[in-house]
This record gives C-alpha cells, sequence and structure tokens, in this order.
C-alpha cells in the first residue's frame, strides 16, 4: 500500500521498504545508479572506486531504509548516503596517501556509463575540472559538487551535508577561489549554459593525431601539440609543461616509434565528454596489437593544449578491448 499524499518514486519506495520487497527496492533504486556514480567520481575522481561506492550507497540505502519518511525527496536522501559513503572512503584513502597528490588515483570515465546528456554537462566531467576539484577538502567538495554542480540551493545542501546554510555558503566561496585557480584558461565558468558534443575541429584532431601515430609521423604529431602543451602520464607523473618538440623527443627517449614499438593501431573514444584515442601496439613476434595507452585530449584552438595519458598494460579497461 502506498501513501497517496507523497510522489511517485518516495511512496514506492516506502511501500517497497516496509514490504521487505528487495526487487521492488532494487528497480526503484536503481535508475539512480548512473547519476549517483557521477557523483561519486567527482568526489573521489576514481572511476573504479565510484562504482564501488555507488554500490555501497545502495547497501546503506538497504539498510536504512525504514528511516526514511518521505520528509525529503528520495533523491536528496540518497544524494546524502551517497555523499557520506564518499567522504568515509576519502577519510581512509586519502590517509594512506605519503604525500597530497590530486592526480594519485585520477582514472578517465567512459562516456556510455555517464546518465543521458542533459544530466551532465562536459564542464563539469572534464578530467582538468575533476583534477581541480580534488584540490578542496572533501567536505568542501562536497559543498560545491551539490551547490554548483547539481545546482541545488543553500538549504537543500546544507540538510544533505548536516551543515548550517551559513557554513555552506562560506564553504562554497572558498571552494569557487581554489577551483578557478586550478582550471584552465576558458574553463573558468562551468555553470554557463552547458555543452556536451564534440565539434568536428575536435573529431578532426583525434583523427590526425591517431594518423600520425599509425604511420610514425613525428612530425606530424609534433605539428598538432600547441607550444605550451601540458602532458600528463599516469599512474607515476604528475602534470608537466613542455614544448610540443620537447614532449615528441621524450616520448621517442622513452621507447616510443622505436623498433618494436612503431606497429601501431588507434581507436577513436570519448571518455569526461572529451576526445581521446586507445593506442594499441604490436610487438615483434606478437601475433595482435595489444592496448597500452589511453590518450585523452584538450583541444584548444584545433591544437592539443593538454594530453593525459593512462598507461592501461595490455589489460581490457574501461570498455576497450585488449587486442586488436
Amino acid at each position: 500500500m502506498t501513501d497517496a499524499r507523497l510522489p511517485g518514486d518516495e511512496a514506492a519506495f516506502i511501500a517497497a521498504a516496509r514490504s521487505d520487497d528487495a526487487g521492488r527496492f532494487a528497480l526503484i533504486t536503481e535508475r539512480y545508479r548512473r547519476e549517483l556514480q557521477v557523483h561519486c567520481y567527482r568526489m573521489t575522481a576514481n572511476y573504479e572506486d565510484a562504482q564501488d561506492l555507488t554500490q555501497e550507497t545502495f547497501l546503506r540505502v538497504w539498510h536504512k531504509r525504514e528511516s526514511f519518511k518521505g520528509d525529503a525527496a528520495l533523491r536528496t536522501w540518497l544524494y546524502r548516503i551517497a555523499t557520506n559513503a564518499c567522504l568515509d572512503f576519502l577519510e581512509k584513502r586519502d590517509g594512506r596517501a605519503p604525500v597530497p597528490d590530486e592526480l594519485l588515483y585520477l582514472q578517465p570515465y567512459p562516456d556510455r556509463m555517464l546518465p543521458e546528456e542533459s544530466a551532465v554537462a562536459r564542464e563539469t566531467i572534464e578530467l582538468a575540472f575533476i583534477v581541480a576539484v580534488q584540490h578542496l577538502p572533501p567536505r568542501q567538495r562536497a559543498v560545491f559538487i551539490v551547490r554548483d554542480v547539481l545546482g541545488w540551493p543553500a538549504a537543500r545542501a546544507a540538510d544533505v551535508l548536516e551543515l548550517t546554510v551559513a557554513s555552506v555558503t562560506s564553504a562554497l566561496q572558498r571552494a569557487r577561489v581554489t577551483v578557478r585557480e586550478q582550471l584552465p584558461q576558458g574553463r573558468l565558468d562551468w555553470r554557463t549554459p552547458a555543452t556536451h558534443e564534440l565539434s568536428e575541429g575536435e573529431r578532426g584532431v583525434v583523427r590526425a593525431y591517431m594518423d600520425a601515430h599509425e604511420r610514425n609521423d613525428l612530425d606530424g604529431l609534433t605539428a598538432l601539440l600547441r607550444e605550451d602543451l601540458r602532458f600528463v602520464m599516469l599512474p607515476g607523473s604528475g602534470a608537466v609543461d613542455v614544448t610540443a618538440r620537447d614532449a615528441v623527443d621524450g616520448w621517442v627517449a622513452g621507447g616510443l616509434f622505436q623498433r618494436g614499438y612503431d606497429d601501431w593501431r588507434c581507436v577513436a573514444t570519448t571518455v569526461n565528454r572529451m576526445p581521446a584515442a586507445a593506442l594499441y601496439v604490436r610487438t615483434p613476434g606478437d601475433p595482435v596489437h595489444r592496448l597500452l595507452n589511453l590518450a585523452v585530449l584538450r583541444v584548444v584552438d584545433g591544437k592539443i593544449a593538454e594530453l593525459t595519458g593512462f598507461e592501461v598494460a595490455g589489460k581490457a579497461w574501461l570498455g576497450l578491448p585488449a587486442t586488436l
């Protein structure tokens, strides 16, 4: 029996909780999975952790199901539980880190796992934004996300985070300053009307980048990079600003494009609503090309301004096949 005074999801949730109907409960909560997973990803910067934390959220929701009375929207209640799960996790995870490092746990987020396009603005999921948010202390990070990314009013944010409205307002002001300091030029306002799709120019740069790799065209690759390139290779190194030629020379010095690492195939993809290329290499004696790196590109004025590389080492990852 449902309470006719409550909206559909809230009434159905309470009915499922009262009847201990796990199947019905799962159907109601499952529709929130992808948006909660994106929320956990923004909090942690790690796709695998976000998956685990979303599952942890649903477990907590099941155990706390009888405490939901419909006084707040079900979605608000779910976000409160997800946020607390993230804060508990971050307290343990970040306490293990030898030094603060906003890139230490960074993983890309596959676009195929995002909610429908209207729900996730490109400006709030791009890697540069995710990294900038990681510079915030966890609770301040949560305030920033629910206020400026989700667009919730201060009173609702205060309720979710169990803070006063004044505390939320103060934390948000500090967070905005930090995020603006960390974001690259041209990405300073994440609250303007959002964009979603890649431009044809971005798609063209990805095609040219893959073509240069497959032909071992070092001059062509260099020409695609801005002179003030920001380069990151993860895991294991932070961001560095290098010239285009120095970047390519460094890749060559590291063994890429030399014998044994000169037979490339590439696959275009998108992560974090950004253009990306999955790079596969075939070494001597191997019958297949194996996934080596994922290169995520930020394109500005027709050239690559930032290149974030993720070492994958031959395994299937984020829905990409391990071999071609």
